[in-house]
């Protein structure tokens, strides 16, 4: 391949080194260097590749549109260590990898982009480095991963996973067993309006029905109802609505249910006690017309704090954990970035948010080595894997397809970490076949709940009884097997994971089930089809099952290919 480079600063000597191609993978290196320190400009590594069989774009950050793109309107990756990580596929129709871009540098602003060239079909691929200002330096080295093997294409997803963890010093947190159970969370459910005796009689009726965490999320440390963060950045409990907190983690452990408090990290409110102190070490400058603001973590000061609060909340209130949310609003805005300022023991700010999240991850596991600590998409790269054990989709309430559909993305770029679907939610008055489509689509992560209990009708307890055990029976299969899923640029037409020779099959437009290699067999119907097509499972016994775990049929499959009605949200057993 011919790489050229384009930009970049006037001083700034940068090169290609060591290009090595092994098994159809290159790596080469690129470095930069400066005389003497410098804040470096953006500078792109661009070469072209031939578009033969390629369909569509796969990127963690490109989620949804995922045509080809334009030289003029690339389909771009973007990447920094807050948010996103710096990876982008070209995949064929059939599913096929042909080219996989990754960068060694999950820290640094970088971004990935394609586009096709009109006049003779071939990408241009621009590969850009210090997308964002950071602090100046002397020298800067990343490797870059080319992968173009004709492997299906969430093999190279996982090929660049286990690269990062093993050869780029990405090594992820430990994940305790307590990251892989189903969760109340209580936002949507409660939004702020959280009392403790309701929370605790929520967790009691929540618990049998499989749900063995609860999430106590924005509300807690403010009297407002109205939504916002003009209160942040105190963290002292709102007494109207908890008047002890130890008192009520210790009731909520005497369900024996785990407690997680929610905090925004960035976020100070100009309601706060400490924003006067703060006001003048924070990212975005306060004009006194916004309600809410930023935190600078370049100030030790600032970091400090943060980690005080977190430590002293887990220490003295027993807590299990903590939602640390809206990491990726750490963001420097224009013109306000490198600015002198002798208090800061760090310029740059993605340093800084790397060492702010490594002290708060070793203060919390000092007061508990088993801590459960959550972030949520954007900010669930390579590097925050490293402090985070649960990582969750983003906000997407009652909509199956986005949870579903973003839950097999952070599946192929998480390793080992626990990947937790967002909030399930739906309408209370809904029939039981469409409410349990939420269930179904989230079987591929860890499921979180957010609907109140005692609003649900008996159906509805009935079919939210049956899923979440029925996903506990099968976590080591659904969560902890190869997940596998096709027709990326759809949103996903059918997903299966499978560990030792047994498969959970989800369909959520395809409806054939293709048994010939695995022992066990469950398919779940996601799709409007009322019946799933069987392939390679002759002479079989199988059971069909309502969304409730109902019997509806059985019998013995008669021949390759066998046609069985299977209801919405229900499934079919095969052995």
């Amino acid at each position: 391949m011919n790489f050229i480079i384009k930009g970049g600063s006037p001083n700034a000597k940068i090169r290609i080194e060591n290009q090595v191609e092994r098994d159809g993978i290159i790596t080469f290196d690129v470095k930069m260097n400066f005389d003497t320190p410098e804040i470096p400009e953006q500078f792109t590594v661009r070469f072209d590749f031939p578009s033969i069989d390629i369909y569509s774009v796969w990127s963690p950050s490109v989620r949804y549109d995922r045509f080809v793109g334009v030289t003029w309107k690339k389909k771009t990756s973007t990447s920094r260590l807050a948010s996103w990580m710096p990876l982008h596929a070209l995949v064929s129709a059939d599913g096929k990898n042909r080219l996989t871009i990754a960068i060694s540098d999950a820290k640094t602003p970088t971004a990935i982009a394609t586009g096709v060239h009109e006049h003779n079909a071939e990408f241009e691929c621009d590969i850009r480095f210090f997308t964002i200002k950071v602090a100046p330096l002397t020298e800067y080295t990343a490797t870059v991963r080319l992968d173009l093997r004709d492997v299906p294409y969430y093999d190279t997803l996982y090929a660049v996973t286990e690269w990062w963890e093993n050869e780029c010093g990405y090594k992820p947190a430990y994940v305790p067993d307590s990251a892989k159970q189903p969760v109340n969370s209580l936002w949507y459910s409660y939004h702020q309006e959280l009392f403790a005796d309701q929370i605790v009689k929520e967790c009691a009726l929540s618990k049998p029905l499989g749900m063995d965490t609860v999430i106590v999320d924005d509300g807690w440390q403010t009297h407002d109802q109205g939504r916002g963060y003009i209160t942040c950045g105190d963290w002292e409990m709102a007494p109207n609505k908890f008047s002890d907190m130890r008192k009520f983690v210790e009731d909520i452990h005497a369900l024996d249910m785990k407690v997680m408090l929610w905090f925004s990290v960035p976020f100070i409110g100009l309601e706060a006690k400490q924003f006067e102190h703060f006001k003048d070490m924070l990212i975005s400058t306060p004009d006194f017309t916004k309600s809410v603001y930023v935190f600078d973590p370049r100030y030790k000061e600032v970091r400090d704090y943060l980690i005080d609060k977190y430590a002293t909340a887990v220490r003295e209130w027993d807590l299990d954990g903590l939602k640390l949310d809206f990491i990726d609003s750490f963001a420097l805005s224009e013109g306000k970035s490198l600015e002198d300022d002798a208090r800061r023991d760090y310029q740059s700010l993605e340093d800084a948010i790397d060492v702010l999240m490594i002290d708060i991850t070793n203060a919390l596991r000092e007061v508990n080595p088993e801590i459960l600590i959550e972030f949520r998409q954007s900010y669930v790269g390579p590097a925050i894997r490293k402090y985070g054990n649960m990582l969750r989709v983003a906000d997407c309430p009652n909509d199956c397809f986005r949870n579903r559909h973003n839950i097999i993305n952070l599946r192929y770029t998480s390793g080992k970490t626990a990947i937790h679907s967002d909030m399930v939610m739906w309408h209370y008055d809904d029939d039981v076949e469409s409410a349990a489509l939420q269930l179904v689509s989230i079987m591929y992560s860890v499921p979180q709940i957010s609907v109140r209990v005692e609003r649900l009708c008996d159906e509805h307890k009935r079919m939210l009884d049956f899923y979440l055990h029925f996903w506990k029976e099968n976590r080591d299969t659904l969560i902890d097997g190869k997940l596998i899923a096709a027709n990326p640029e759809s949103g996903y037409s059918i997903a299966c994971s499978y560990k030792d020779g047994k498969a959970i099959f989800t369909s959520y437009t395809d409806i054939i089930i293709d048994c010939r290699n695995y022992n066990e067999i469950i398919a779940l119907n996601s799709s409007r089809s009322k019946t799933l097509v069987i392939r390679g499972a002759n002479a079989k016994g199988y059971k069909v099952l309502n969304c409730m775990g109902e019997t509806v049929s059985e019998g013995v499959i008669n021949g390759e290919l066998c046609e069985i009605a299977v209801p919405l949200a229900g499934m079919i057993c095969i052995k």
